[in-house]
């Protein structure tokens, strides 16, 4: 439940003290609380016939006023009444500090009654809370301004903080959020998008690449390739210092991401000869699989190639690139030298060629 979506809940909730403040204006007290109360009745039973259904929060929000109301006339004292949006924002102070504060989501709870089994990727989660942390301290600040104007000040001051102030203070935070939110999606728009894939290699959509990486949920795919020589040694590159993930770790001779709308065999040919600097049009498929971690998750698509070198790497990629021999890889394997997909990879390359 976003800003927005919580504000269109609240608005029916104001009506009555809308009503209220003009019928007091009008009228006086008394008959102003007679008018709110038959107005939230009058709303309960509109919205009964509009959906067919009773709704909650109205339901709720109309005994409120009923309660309040009622108490207010019996005692003669608008006192009561004007307490009614302080308790309601005691309520929703508790259920925003619950949601943002603790790991029980009561509003991503409620959020799921109306959206059904959408699911929210840990970015988006991430999102909610700060929003819900914002909407929190502006909500506790609100009802504690109403709760001083109802006990201290004028009618006429308290409606203009239980309304009017409502409307600016959160006028305000819409009009920010909607600003970071058209700057965000301005930078993301100059990024490079991925695309995603399902478990079968199908493209179901894409995103930016800082998205990608920063969700695990998030399958994208990858090219890898092998470099054979003539003595079956393998060529692997030594990954950069600079790079994000595996810096310094000995990698697969070429990898990199399918870019939108390219595919697999043409990214491959194009890291081949952004990495290697050459050339392999005699590459074959030998295999896919899926690689997973707290930051992505991939699909690499395996290919093998047979080349004797040498190769210009890119320097920005690899600080430098040998062939193997069977007998260096396994210690260099257990000591932690090579990323974590290239045991993976090998193995593959050996029932391959086991065939």
């Amino acid at each position: 439940m976003n800003g927005t979506l919580l504000l269109k809940r609240l608005l029916p909730g104001l009506l009555p003290l809308l009503v209220f403040i003009v019928a007091d204006e009008l009228y006086g007290t008394e008959a102003g609380l007679a008018v709110a109360v038959s107005f939230g009745l009058l709303q309960l039973a509109y919205m009964y016939i509009l959906h067919r259904t009773v709704d909650r929060f109205t339901l709720y929000d109309t005994l409120l006023i009923i309660a309040l109301g009622g108490a207010s006339l019996l005692l003669e004292n608008d006192l009561f009444f004007k307490l009614k949006p302080v308790l309601v924002g005691v309520i929703l102070c508790a259920l925003l500090g619950i949601s943002a504060f603790s790991r029980t989501n009561l509003v991503a709870m409620m959020t799921k009654r109306y959206m059904g089994d959408a699911a929210f990727s840990a970015e988006q989660t991430e999102r909610m809370r700060s929003g819900l942390r914002t909407m929190f301290v502006l909500f506790s600040l609100h009802t504690a301004l109403v709760l001083y104007a109802a006990l201290f000040l004028s009618t006429e001051a308290w409606a203009f903080i239980s309304t009017a102030v409502f409307y600016m203070m959160f006028g305000l935070y819409l009009a920010v959020e909607l600003a970071a939110n058209w700057f965000r999606r301005r930078r993301l728009r100059n990024e490079e998008w991925l695309p995603l894939v399902d478990e079968e290699g199908k493209v179901t959509g894409q995103a930016p690449r800082s998205v990608v990486h920063g969700n695990n949920e998030m399958l994208h795919p990858v090219v890898h390739l092998h470099v054979l020589n003539g003595r079956n040694e393998v060529f692997l590159q030594k990954r950069s210092l600079t790079k994000a993930a595996q810096p310094g770790k000995w990698d697969s001779a070429v990898g990199g991401h399918v870019a939108v709308n390219e595919t697999v065999e043409a990214a491959l040919r194009r890291e081949t000869r952004e990495e290697l600097g050459v050339d392999l049009p005699g590459a074959v498929p030998v295999g896919r699989f899926i690689v997973r971690n707290d930051r992505e998750s991939e699909m690499v698509f395996l290919f093998v190639a047979r080349h004797e070198g040498p190769f210009t790497l890119d320097p920005s990629e690899a600080s430098e690139g040998r062939f193997w021999t069977a007998a260096e890889l396994e210690p260099a394997i257990r000591q932690g030298l090579m990323t974590p997909t290239v045991p993976t990879e090998l193995s593959i390359l050996t029932r391959t060629n086991r065939r």
